[in-house]
């Protein structure tokens, strides 16, 4: 679960969207509050900007953040701006209470969570003076604490060094982030890690020098533990391994802030530490659930210490045994499966059964709470959302995948997880049942079609998530008319910040892009057949002229990819004044890859003729490559990215391209040399397959994963014999052969899949064309019903999306690909002997569906 996607699940039922666009917002904090003459407010993404007119403000600076409660935020800002108004001092603040939550939720983002003001003092001894007085007049105000700052006294009042003004740079991966000027006027990123640092070049104001001294004053050492491992991290504290330093016992340690971690009711990581503790204690004599072993209190956070469970979790478990990821699995593999899967399943429930005997609704059953032992002996923990049956309340923290519809209650929120689990040992989608329940259905044929369980096992499944009384539902075929007019379905052109519903991406580097915007969609829509959409055409390009300021340059997620949209929608003159743009910014330091970075831009450059720049690119590629540390054998986190998106292969790619208009034997050296690199990060399957190797997982899919290296192989192979590449090649395409993909996505799912497939049938491997048609057939398994349209659900499952990278587009493309795999092919990967963005096979009048 990546836990960034919770925050926009918040705003709509069906698609990603960010809390300020939300329409259920009523309230806005400050709304009651008059401004001085010569004052303006203004909003600014999630935050309220309040300042004087003409205000001198430093680029750059030390400033002051609040942190507040939900219940007192409103009287905190007035007493803020009562103070800010009255000295001539801007702020900032988030915008109402909606904001406040999610910005102290439990997976909210650590580096940024409990700022709920930020003031912006002229110079130091002006912070100072701020300081001082609102450290006076929020005196016993409490305040999650901030992470990233220095807290000043033990008040609500924190600091940290950062920009004031709007100002960008590009980060080591070639993103555009805020920045902030070094010591030479460099500009550099302004990191907002949760630690709180001192660039190197600043000095730290001397008053601030007893509150860094205090910061370290509660020692781990005055505990009778001592922590071994981080297990892992969220907004609410951390949770560890550890050891009794009295008796040696293994345990593990959960650690609660408080006023932090919200959930959906505003409980704190606190609050529910005890709830936890107290529902344990009353579950003490129930066998395999997890033991309280110790509390204790460290500084103002508790900790709960727990008995240690050897064992993994269950989904971890169950990946390592599942069978339909490899292209292999017998007869008797699927049998010895299933028998462990029904045996996980009649464990669980048996301690649930107990559980709910006791009066207590567990409220939280899913894959990451059920830990398995050695013996195959399951045992569950966290108990945060317990509660006793009587307070007839509803789980306040749920994993989507198992939550219970709202109309579901007490022992019955369980027993909805108990049947999504029923299916999730089998077929582990069931997080799209939130988005279309009637596909409980379709998965249990789907499981019974696979695996020898019994028909009753699924049917209780499906009865309890439908409901006793719900109509059967009409079978799902693919029909890419319906895709199609399914994601126009979506289209929202009043909006400014997106056009078609997508990715979470879409609020960082905006809806415009090829990857996660309105480029993608309409080129996807013309080049498959779908028409021509003018109005829609028109919003794009009225959105880049000019672009919005701290736009990104790169192909898929920035300015080139639409102008290569524009472009191949006949709007030449659009796409060239864009294009000019792009040239015009500081191209050449951006990072090497295809996404964001110079393969793209050179494969966008060299689309547009301007060879000579794209020769540029090549160079700069060219030294980076020469420069480059030894490749990694592990891809991602703290180690290059391989793949096509993200490593080396984008730029072979693009070295490929230019061989073929040139043939200059060197370019097909660099690329031989790029896709080593990639190479050096794949590692062969137990049954042979090559994946990308990520450390703690390994990925055969389109953009990070062994898929999209395999098309930058086979493009090679087109000019060049290699035995080493063509036995890589081979087990990249076994990777390819596996009956199930967790995402329908063209960059981390079945499309991406598909799309690999058919660019080596395009390619005359006519050999792949039988599973070509199964893994495009297979795309059904996530296809959803929207109206009379199809849609798919995007990255984690948990929203549909449109767009090319996550969505439906990207299905849509994958499925023309499959179609027709000589004449589709992804934007720019096409050899350069076939068209780019060829026309419709069959002339479709604009605006209809092909």
């Amino acid at each position: 679960m990546d836990e960034r996607y919770d925050s926009y699940c918040a705003v709509d039922p069906l698609f990603y969207d960010a809390l300020t666009n939300t329409k259920a917002r009523t309230t806005e904090y400050g709304e009651d509050l008059i401004l001085p003459d010569g004052w303006k407010r203004a909003p600014q993404q999630d935050w309220t900007v309040v300042g004087p007119d003409e205000d001198p403000l430093p680029p750059q600076g030390w400033k002051v953040h609040i942190s507040a409660r939900r219940e007192d935020a409103a009287e905190v800002l007035t007493i803020v701006w009562d103070y800010c108004t009255t000295r001539g001092i801007g702020f900032k603040f988030l915008r109402g209470p909606q904001m406040l939550l999610m910005r102290n939720s439990k997976y909210a983002g650590r580096g940024s969570s409990g700022k709920f003001i930020t003031v912006y003092p002229h110079d130091d001894a002006e912070l100072e003076q701020v300081c001082a007085d609102l450290s006076a007049l929020l005196a016993g105000r409490e305040g999650p604490y901030i992470l990233s700052d220095l807290r000043y006294g033990d008040g609500p009042v924190y600091v940290r060094y950062g920009g004031f003004a709007a100002r960008y740079c590009l980060d080591d991966s070639g993103k555009v982030v805020p920045a902030i000027a070094n010591a030479t006027g460099t500009l550099v990123p302004d990191r907002r890690d949760p630690v709180f640092t001192v660039p190197e070049w600043v000095e730290l104001p001397a008053f601030l020098r007893p509150h860094l001294e205090a910061r370290g004053a509660a020692k781990v050492a005055s505990v009778p533990y001592a922590i071994e491992k981080v297990l892992h991290f969220s907004n609410g504290g951390g949770l560890y391994t550890g050891r009794d330093t009295r008796t040696g016992d293994r345990v593990v340690l959960k650690e609660a802030r408080p006023h932090a971690g919200l959930d959906a009711t505003g409980a704190d990581a606190v609050t529910r530490l005890r709830r936890e503790r107290d529902m344990l204690r009353a579950l003490a004599d129930v066998p395999r659930v997890a033991r309280v072993h110790d509390e204790f209190r460290l500084g103002d956070h508790d900790f709960l210490a727990l008995d240690f469970i050897e064992g993994e979790p269950l989904n971890k478990a169950l990946v390592r045994r599942y069978p339909l990821t490899g292209p292999d699995a017998t007869d008797d593999d699927l049998r010895t499966f299933t028998d462990w899967a029904l045996d996980v399943h009649a464990q669980v429930e048996r301690v649930i059964r107990e559980i709910h005997r006791r009066g207590i609704v567990y409220g939280d059953l899913h894959l990451f709470n059920v830990m398995v032992g050695p013996d195959d002996r399951i045992t569950l923990l966290d108990f945060e959302a317990a509660r006793d049956i009587a307070e007839d309340a509803r789980p306040a923290l749920r994993n989507q995948a198992f939550a219970a519809p709202r109309d579901r209650t007490g022992f019955a929120v369980d027993e909805y997880a108990l049947a999504c689990l029923r299916l999730a040992l089998f077929l582990p989608l069931t997080a799209v049942l939130r988005l279309a329940p009637e596909k409980a259905a379709h998965f249990a044929s789907i499981i019974r079609s696979r695996f020898p369980v019994p028909a009753e096992y699924t049917d209780d499944a499906v009865r309890v998530i439908r409901g006793d009384d719900a109509p059967p539902a009409p079978p799902i075929t693919l029909d890419r008319d319906r895709i199609a007019t399914g994601i126009l379905a979506t289209a929202t052109p009043t909006r400014e910040d997106r056009l078609f519903p997508g990715d979470i991406e879409q609020f960082r580097s905006g809806g415009l892009s090829l990857g996660y915007g309105a480029a993608g969609v309409l080129w996807t829509l013309h080049t498959c057949g779908a028409g021509r959409f003018p109005e829609h055409e028109q919003w794009l390009a009225d959105r880049v002229a000019p672009p919005p300021s701290g736009s990104r340059l790169g192909l898929w997620d920035g300015l080139h990819g639409v102008a290569f949209a524009l472009d191949a929608l006949g709007r030449t003159g659009e796409a060239r004044d864009l294009l000019d743009i792009c040239l015009g910014e500081p191209w050449r330091d951006l990072n090497h890859d295809l996404v964001s970075g110079l393969a793209g831009v050179g494969l966008s450059l060299d689309r547009f003729g301007e060879r000579a720049a794209a020769d540029e690119v090549v160079s700069l590629l060219a030294d980076r490559l020469d420069a480059a540390p030894p490749p990694a054998d592990i891809s991602g986190r703290s180690h290059p990215h391989a793949g096509l998106t993200r490593g080396w292969s984008g730029p072979a790619m693009l070295f490929l391209r230019r061989y073929e208009t040139t043939r200059d034997p060197a370019l097909l050296d660099l690329a031989a040399r790029a896709l080593d690199r990639d190479l050096h990060a794949c590692v062969l399957t137990d049954d042979g397959a090559m994946h990308v190797n990520e450390g703690w997982r390994t990925m055969p899919y389109l953009a990070h994963g062994s898929a999209g290296i395999g098309i930058a192989l086979d493009r090679y192979l087109r000019h060049a014999p290699s035995e080493r590449f063509r036995d890589a090649s081979d087990a990249i395409s076994r990777a390819a052969r596996s009956p199930f993909y967790a995402q329908s996505g063209l960059f981390a799912g079945r499309a991406g899949i598909v799309a690999y497939l058919a660019s080596r049938v395009g390619a005359g491997i006519v050999a792949d064309a039988p599973e070509l048609a199964r893994q495009a057939g297979a795309l059904v398994w996530h296809a959803l019903p929207y109206g009379d349209h199809l849609a798919f659900p995007g990255e984690q499952l948990l929203r549909l999306s449109t767009d090319v990278a996550t969505g439906s587009a990207g299905v849509l493309l994958a499925l023309t690909m499959a179609r027709d795999p000589e004449g589709t092919a992804l934007p720019l990967l096409a050899p350069t002997t076939t068209a780019d963005a060829p026309a419709p096979r069959t002339a479709v009048p604009a605006g209809a569906p092909a």
